[in-house]
């Protein structure tokens, strides 16, 4: 699994033209979901997403994480998260999963972070057209991936 995670005042996902989910402070979180992905990687990055210090403390150091602030999380699938570039100037998909895996694991993620941070998290429509709207805090925007833990 990919993720970009990024660290915003406010974001929110509009679907033919209604707002599906808006969030203020907390973490936009975009995610690709492969193949070869399962509920450890699902694991591994909830905790890291939940743990990751991202926020400032009182002395404006990044020191906090969204658990610490009680912030909010907004989880937008995106399989382009998978393009691959090498060759010529399209880019292909061929490592994003297809609809029968991703969509039990991208909801399989959702629910897995809300209990992790205790909370419920706002969520896009998987496979709709979204229209993503953001303020990025920072900028802070940091890219994980579960084949590359170590």
């Amino acid at each position: 699994m990919r993720v970009v995670i990024q660290r915003v005042t406010h974001a929110s996902v509009t679907i033919e033209k209604k707002c599906k989910s808006a969030i203020e402070k907390g973490l936009l979180v975009f995610i690709g979901i492969e193949e070869k992905d399962g509920t450890e990687d699902i694991e591994w990055l909830c905790k890291k997403i939940a743990n990751i210090r991202i926020f400032d403390d009182e002395y404006g150091v990044m020191n906090k994480s969204i658990l610490d602030i009680d912030g909010n999380i907004l989880v937008i699938s995106q399989f382009t998260l998978h393009a691959s570039t090498k060759k010529g100037n399209r880019p292909s998909y061929i490592k994003a999963a297809k609809h029968d895996i991703s969509i039990p694991l991208y909801k399989e993620f959702c629910e897995k972070l809300s209990v992790t941070i205790g909370k419920e998290i706002g969520t896009g429509e998987f496979g709709a057209d979204m229209k993503v709207e953001l303020l990025n805090d920072g900028p802070v925007t940091i890219c994980m991936d579960t084949k590359n833990k170590e």
